[in-house]
């Protein structure tokens, strides 16, 4: 397992909590992080997020690709839509949706190669 953690000098005690402390991210930003984290949570989300990694969908599509109802696709890409990891575009009547950005396809990819490790 790779450490990226850059060499710092060895610290003791109140240093060492204070050189952790100094560094640690606001607890907004890690309930955010947390909620993110949540998103991926659950499966069915996954498996949405995972059939757009090389096209984008239309709702029906997912939906049939997942063996899942329409309604249900729908309030999972709601969810996901909240949380900043997918985008959509109307055409005509029609809403096609995709990841949101590169980070949401390296988070799902870096996570398939932690579990098939």
């Amino acid at each position: 397992m790779e450490n990226h953690k850059e060499e710092s000098p060895v610290l003791t005690g109140r240093e060492k909590l204070q050189s952790i402390a100094s560094v640690q991210p606001p607890d907004e930003v890690l309930y955010e992080l947390a909620e993110l984290f949540k998103v991926f949570g659950d499966s069915t989300r996954v498996r949405i997020l995972y059939s757009l990694f090389e096209n984008e969908l239309c709702v029906g599509d997912i939906a049939e690709l997942l063996n899942m109802s329409q309604s249900s696709v729908s309030h999972q890409l709601r969810i996901l839509k909240d949380a900043k990891l997918v985008k959509f575009r109307r055409d005509g009547k029609s809403f096609f949706y995709s990841l949101d950005d590169d980070h949401v396809y390296h988070i799902i990819k870096m996570g398939m190669e932690h579990v098939e490790e």
